[in-house]
């Protein structure tokens, strides 16, 4: 009967069955590690702000503010290891400033700075636990092959999401097939719960898998990524900046202060702001991002800016090149789960559990179905009467 049932499945079918198995078995190790360290990423944020406590406020809210730059050379002073690559800023005035800095050899941290009396409150490494994380899921922190490891994985995920749908799919649709495909059956032995969950919640969790997967290919290929920017019609050229004039630390540069209140004031809606130090002192430009919340990777509703350092007037940019910009934050924002705000999280991080799983279910249906095969050899009872002598 079985070989009967196999001959009458297409050779598409069996293709497809064989490339969802083995694909599986081969990556399933790295496709649980990958999906297991993505999921620990999704809450990081979150996370990181509890980890801050009450440093996050100031004791005290005063009439002036002191100067970033202030804020900076207190921290750089605090901790002359530390690299600073980032400032945020909140609208709140109770809030404190939060510089992102990294220190070779210990890798990320957030420095909370009270922005009236200059006081370094807290020096939070906490946010070192999800750059291992985040470096772990894109490369194993091994920078080169386990990128490559991490992408051909990922590729392996993308075809065992198509081909889990293609065999989830009844062929025939029935309260049977429906039940089967969209119920799990909690009473029933272990193999079929199992199965179930397997079959079942990868059936409710693709859609949103296929995007974590798609994007994170779009991070992780350059040229992928570029394509997709000018498909949705932005470009990833960044030309413009070469037009830009450097720094010239003989030059006064303009407050950053105020760089923030005049972005604050032309988006009212925005709660945050934030501008990127790495390479400020050779730049002619602060870029500034304001939004709803700022995430370690991803912008929610975000607006963005390219100040001229020496003048604060705004620095006009192709039209597209900004676009571009936006187009890499939604991809961004697709991935990390931050595209519905604390829903958007929460359906991000189920489903990380759920693509977590998926190897784990499915490497255990395919070991009880080889256990199945191999049935023990019952031997022949020997009857009284063969052990009686021969007259």
């Amino acid at each position: 009967m079985n070989k009967g049932k196999k001959s009458n499945k297409s050779l598409f079918s069996r293709i497809n069955a064989w490339l969802h198995l083995w694909t599986g078995i081969f990556a399933g190790i790295i496709l649980v590690f990958v999906a297991l360290t993505g999921t620990i990423v999704v809450y990081g944020d979150e996370i990181i702000e509890w980890s801050a406590g009450k440093v996050r406020y100031v004791e005290q809210v005063k009439s002036e503010r002191l100067p970033v730059e202030t804020l900076m050379d207190n921290v750089k002073k605090a901790y002359p290891q530390a690299r600073l690559s980032e400032v945020t800023v909140h609208k709140d005035p109770e809030r404190t400033v939060r510089f992102r800095v990294f220190a070779p050899g210990k890798g990320l941290a957030f420095a909370y700075a009270d922005p009236y009396t200059g006081e370094v409150l807290k020096y939070d490494k906490t946010a070192n636990f999800f750059y291992i994380m985040a470096h772990l899921h894109a490369s194993f922190l091994w920078h080169g092959p386990g990128e490559w490891i991490v992408d051909i994985a990922t590729i392996i995920f993308l075809i065992e999401l198509i081909s889990g749908i293609i065999l989830w799919w009844p062929a025939k649709w029935n309260k049977h097939t429906r039940d089967a495909s969209f119920k799990i059956k909690w009473k029933a032995r272990f193999r079929r719960v199992n199965y179930d969950l397997h079959n079942v919640l990868g059936f409710y969790s693709s859609i949103l898998a296929l995007i974590l997967t798609v994007t994170g290919l779009l991070i992780a290929f350059h040229p992928l990524a570029e394509s997709t920017i000018e498909l949705f019609g932005g470009d990833h050229e960044t030309d413009w900046q070469k037009e830009i004039p450097k720094g010239d630390p003989a030059k006064p540069a303009y407050a950053i202060n105020a760089v923030f209140e005049q972005e604050f004031k032309r988006h009212p809606q925005q709660t945050m702001g934030q501008i990127w130090l790495y390479n400020l002192d050779s730049s002619g430009f602060y870029s500034v991002t304001t939004a709803s919340n700022l995430g370690l990777k991803s912008a929610e509703n975000p607006q963005m800016a390219f100040i001229d350092k020496y003048t604060g007037e705004d620095i006009q940019i192709p039209e597209k090149s900004l676009k571009g910009e936006y187009i890499e934050n939604v991809v961004w924002q697709l991935h990390m789960g931050t595209w519905m705000g604390p829903v958007g999280k929460l359906f991000t991080f189920i489903c990380g559990l759920i693509c977590t799983s998926l190897p784990i279910t499915g490497f255990l249906i395919w070991w009880h179905r080889g256990r199945k095969k191999k049935k023990p050899i019952q031997k022949k009872p020997v009857l009284k009467q063969e052990l009686l002598p021969q007259a």
